[in-house]
């Protein structure tokens, strides 16, 4: 997983958002279930997580984000890109 350089010196971990939750999910072809199975999270806390109709604590974030991260899916944040847009992309093989 990417992390940027700024947020690792103040000991943070910039959080995903639910589009990038779901974005990165598909980038991996994985189901809400598989991503809870690998997140060890409920799959209601995914889904709530992704409809926005919930916002889990920042740890739960953290081990979603992680086992994305370890499938291969990279997290750009604002500003990281010429065009700024947060996003995900696969890691090169």
């Amino acid at each position: 997983m990417q992390i940027r350089l700024d947020n690792v010196l103040r000991g943070m971990i910039e959080l995903m958002t639910p589009t990038q939750c779901r974005a990165a999910r598909a980038l991996v072809s994985w189901t809400q279930q598989q991503l809870a199975d690998a997140a060890k999270v409920g799959v209601a806390t995914l889904q709530n997580f992704e409809t926005g109709a919930s916002s889990p604590r920042h740890a739960t974030i953290e081990v979603i984000q992680r086992a994305l991260g370890e499938a291969g899916v990279v997290f750009l944040y604002d500003g990281e890109m010429i065009d700024g847009g947060a996003g995900v992309r696969l890691r090169k093989p």
